[in-house]
């Protein structure tokens, strides 16, 4: 069964840091863009950040640009989030994904086929 797991998260103060991982199982990551995505209370699910499947690609959303890094190491099938400077607006579920794009060195933040059950990151004094 292919299936994505999320941890990591919890609670932390304002300008603190947490570092997030999506592990696989069933399946492995190597062919895969892995993208993480969130969403806030009465809000849509945006994009926070990718990787391409060969791991030559990354984009971040603007709004994290410079304060969140994405990773991966295929050998441990999994990719990571360190998200550093927290705020409080980065409170959100958060969410792995999984993709697969002819173009290996990008990532999307759209049209990926498996998800994980996400997890909580809350930025709160």
């Amino acid at each position: 069964q292919l299936q994505l797991v999320e941890s990591g998260g919890g609670l932390v103060q304002p300008g603190g840091s947490l570092k997030l991982s999506c592990a696989a199982s069933g399946f492995t990551l190597d062919n895969y863009a892995i993208g993480w995505f969130r969403q806030a209370p009465g809000k849509e699910r945006e994009g926070v950040s990718c990787i391409s499947s060969n791991g030559l690609g990354t984009k971040y959303a603007d709004s994290v640009k410079g304060r969140f890094t994405i990773s991966r190491d295929n050998a441990k099938n999994t990719v990571y989030l360190q998200m550093n400077s927290l705020k409080p607006e980065d409170t959100a579920v958060y969410y792995c994904a999984a993709g697969r794009f002819i173009i290996r060195s990008m990532c999307p933040f759209n049209n990926y086929n498996y998800w994980g059950q996400g997890t909580q990151v809350t930025v709160s004094s």
